[in-house]
């Protein structure tokens, strides 16, 4: 079988930019994908690059017969995403595309009827969850929709199998785009992990702990007992860009979170909310005011409860099983 994974890199993010690209080329390497990357430097070059990688590397480096390709969604903007699209449909049987990001999603008030037509240009497409899915349809696409449900996260750090409860909470994440913390004050330890961060979020009981690496920050996490999944302007909702973005996307540290074995403490209307109630796998707010109450009526058999199914699907993530049954349904390996 001649398969390929397709995907493209921004070279001058931290190493924790392309991290859930590179998880699902590793693990479907077993089935003998050709792997392709293609790599651009974020700044003023990058517009430059990508005419380049239109007309010549990706032609050339996509040349051949393909039975199945994975297009890793999206590449550096419009034109590399038709380049490899174009040249994919050309030179494969069937061409799939694994979306980890929708701008015409993130940014619904900006006109993007080229992303959805190149979704429909797909044999089939792997969304993040049902509601993304649901998202999709009413927009339009057409062609076969599997439902991942969660970011698989190549995890090699021996699992976390504290089930000592202490209330301890983390967020991890690019702190700019946390604007909730600026108007929040938690009473409880908070531990930050991230770039961005500002002195001005500094209060006795916030604790930073500065930008690590992937390998770096899952050590770090083996202390903590939840991870936050919280996003936009407000500690009362999620609010703005990010946080509407939530009730649709899958954020990849929630992936980091539960494959460390650390449960997770997540807004109501998330997207993974579902999930997380679903697999009792932490708690799930209205509002980051309702932390301390429900941490202050747990109790620790009930945190060893929700411990010891996180870590059943920390298993899972660290085994590929989401990424590789949502491939099987598109009937692209075998299940």
């Amino acid at each position: 079988m001649n398969n390929i994974i397709v995907s493209m890199y921004n070279k001058s993010q931290n190493e924790a930019g392309p991290k859930a690209k590179i998880d699902v080329e590793n693990f479907l390497k077993i089935y003998d994908f050709k792997i392709q990357d293609f790599y651009f430097y974020g700044g003023r070059r990058a517009e430059l690059v990508s005419y380049r990688q239109s007309l010549f590397d990706i032609p050339f480096r996509l040349k051949g017969r393909y039975e199945n390709a994975i297009f890793q969604y999206p590449a550096l903007n419009e034109r590399t995403n038709k380049a490899i699209m174009r040249n994919l449909k050309k030179n494969s049987q069937k061409v799939y595309i694994l979306i980890h990001d929708l701008e015409s999603l993130r940014f619904k008030d900006r006109k993007n009827s080229c992303e959805l037509e190149l979704l429909n240009m797909a044999d089939g497409v792997i969304a993040h969850n049902k509601k993304m899915i649901d998202w999709l349809r009413e927009k339009g696409i057409k062609v076969p929709i599997t439902n991942l449900e969660i970011f698989d996260y190549d995890n090699n750090i021996p699992l976390q199998k504290n089930f000592i409860f202490d209330k301890s909470i983390c967020y991890a994440g690019n702190l700019n785009k946390a604007s909730f913390l600026k108007e929040y004050k938690p009473d409880f330890k908070l531990t930050l992990f991230g770039p961005n961060f500002s002195q001005s979020l500094m209060s006795k009981h916030i604790e930073y702990k500065g930008s690590l690496s992937p390998d770096e920050l899952t050590k770090e996490l083996l202390t903590q007992n939840f991870g936050l999944i919280w996003d936009g302007d407000s500690s009362k909702e999620c609010s703005g860009i990010y946080g509407e973005y939530l009730k649709y996307n899958n954020p990849h540290k929630t992936s980091l979170y539960l494959s460390s074995g650390m449960p997770i403490i997540i807004w109501r209307k998330a997207a993974l909310a579902e999930f997380v109630e679903k697999n009792k796998l932490g708690i799930v707010i209205d509002d980051l005011s309702q932390i301390t109450p429900i941490l202050d009526k747990m109790t620790q058999e009930d945190y060893q409860e929700i411990k010891a199914n996180t870590i059943k699907i920390a298993h899972k993530l660290r085994s590929g099983f989401y990424t590789k049954k949502a491939v099987a349904e598109l009937e692209v390996i075998d299940k």
